[in-house]
């Protein structure tokens, strides 16, 4: 998807964030617990550490939502993330890129846009707080898998 694209990591792996972003998922454990239906990063893994991937719930296939923690579908297709304007150029591939990247240690113009989104998300805890008893893995389970998405434990609500 992303051909001749290289970028500098200026941070230490996993360290120097933003103040205001503190996801409770790191990348690799995004990927062992399933996330996006497996159909992610399917084909750029040689640009992530190794161990990222081997416990990870990959399908080289099809986008397959019984691969997800609460295996339901809460994603978008790539699409609909284009059509919203979500994307940035530097990751063709939405939010997780990003995150995936930032990370690793790269940082770039789109860092404060993406973390304000990602703050966004969290009010869906406060949701699940109110409509859910905790750890009900079956109560919104669509807003349960989303948060996973965005790096939120919603294993933990």
């Amino acid at each position: 998807m992303q051909k001749n694209y290289a970028y500098y990591l200026t941070e230490p792996v996993g360290k120097n964030f933003d103040v205001e972003f503190k996801p409770e998922l790191t990348p690799k454990q995004m990927l062992e617990l399933g996330v996006f239906g497996g159909k992610y990063m399917t084909d750029c893994r040689n640009e992530f550490p190794t161990t990222w991937f081997k416990k990870a719930k990959l399908s080289h296939n099809r986008h397959d939502p019984d691969l997800n923690f609460f295996k339901v579908n809460a994603s978008m297709s790539l699409k609909e993330w284009i059509e919203h304007k979500w994307i940035y150029w530097e990751d063709p591939r939405g939010w997780f890129q990003w995150y995936c990247r930032y990370f690793m240690g790269r940082r770039c113009k789109d860092d404060a846009r993406q973390i304000k989104r990602w703050k966004a998300i969290k009010r869906h805890v406060s949701q699940l707080k109110k409509a859910c008893r905790k750890r009900d893995y079956s109560c919104h389970t669509k807003q349960r898998q989303a948060l996973l998405h965005w790096a939120y434990d919603s294993r933990k609500i």
